[in-house]
């Protein structure tokens, strides 16, 4: 297993989403997590769809396989910080409307059979929880996938009760899920990500009272998102702080445009007015974010998550450890006005405040 986790905030991470490839450094797990920790990272995110990096089944069943792993990554001088089953996650509920573009996302032999991509999105969320508690992690990362996105604009009129029906069939598919990682000690954190039902604060409130507050449903706190659908996402912090368990750091602009706007006229990501950005290039106020998850006592990881329609990959990754670094910020464990303190007791404060002593 991992280590004994330090608590608070820790970094740099890096998800490796972006950077999976069939070619070295990013062919297999000890090469890339050796290619992360020459570029400043301590820990990576692992994607799960697919055995590249990891067999998720064999995973979930195998504590000497997953022993296996953490030394494989101990030895290239990085620790896995979380799983992924954003993709999993997604085909836990699939609007028919999307069915043939996800259905990529899906074993072969499970494509045009939807119920049946369901159900094996299911059980891959499950293996995830016992796999990320055989690797002695504690927080998850995935999508909620999205019933109701068609009908996120209101034209023409929704009819009485969608809603509640979409969020309660969401809460039937995810609370044996949920369950699963509540008997594992795991978090399950769901990016807050336009394209699911899950994608800012109200939907998040309305799932989680559908799953009766569920201690595990927790946030991937990701301010790209947020800041592209022009909300407030350092106010999200402390309105959310005590569900954010996972941090994505990633950048992101948007620029008023005379044209379109956040929802970007279908046009390529560089010509949107919302884009997003490698880090340290967009908009994101990243030394108030994480003034704020210091401040709230946030425990987990701060991951790199590179998407950038301008700077190359490469670029982006190298940049970001360093990025992080900075901002890191190790919370005082004293008052800075300890210097001027002075004795007290009872009466000696009954006295400062014109009480009589008892």
């Amino acid at each position: 297993m991992n280590p004994p986790a330090e608590t608070g905030l820790r970094g740099p991470g890096i998800f490796l989403a972006q950077f999976m490839s069939s070619e070295a450094p990013f062919d297999n797990l000890a090469n890339i997590a050796g290619w992360a920790a020459s570029q400043g990272y301590k820990s990576i995110q692992l994607p799960t769809l697919g055995t590249r990096y990891i067999d998720l089944e064999r995973a979930a069943q195998s504590q000497a396989y997953c022993d296996e792993l953490n030394a494989v990554c101990a030895k290239a001088g990085v620790q896995i910080s979380e799983l992924s089953t954003h993709l999993q996650g997604q085909l836990v509920a699939v609007h028919p409307a999307f069915d043939a573009v996800f259905d990529e996302f899906a074993p072969v032999h499970l494509r045009n059979a939807p119920q049946a991509r369901t159900e094996w999105a299911i059980d891959q969320l499950k293996l995830a929880a016992q796999a990320s508690q055989r690797l002695g992690l504690t927080a998850h990362a995935t999508f909620s996938g999205a019933l109701l996105w068609p009908y996120v604009y209101p034209w023409p009129q929704r009819p009485n009760g969608l809603v509640e029906q979409g969020f309660a069939e969401l809460a039937r598919r995810w609370l044996p899920i949920l369950d699963c990682f509540e008997e594992a000690g795991v978090d399950l954190c769901y990016e807050i990500h336009p394209g699911e039902d899950l994608h800012d604060g109200a939907s998040f409130e309305r799932f989680l009272q559908a799953v009766d507050h569920h201690p595990r449903a927790a946030i991937l706190y990701d301010p790209s998102h947020l800041l592209l659908q022009q909300m407030d996402y350092l106010g999200f912090i402390d309105r959310y702080h005590a569900r954010i368990r996972m941090f994505h750091v990633k950048d992101a602009e948007f620029r008023p445009d005379a044209r379109s706007g956040v929802y970007g006229g279908y046009q390529d990501w560089v010509d949107r007015p919302g884009r997003f950005r490698s880090l340290g290039d967009g908009q994101v106020d990243f030394k108030s974010i994480f003034s704020k998850l210091t401040q709230y006592g946030f425990n987990g990881w701060a991951v790199l998550e590179w998407e950038c329609c301008l700077k190359d990959s490469a670029q982006g990754a190298g940049e970001g450890a360093a990025f992080i670094e900075r901002h890191m910020i190790k919370r005082t464990q004293r008052a800075f006005d300890d210097f001027a303190g002075v004795s007290a007791d009872v009466q000696s404060n009954r006295r400062l405040l014109g009480l009589p002593e008892d």
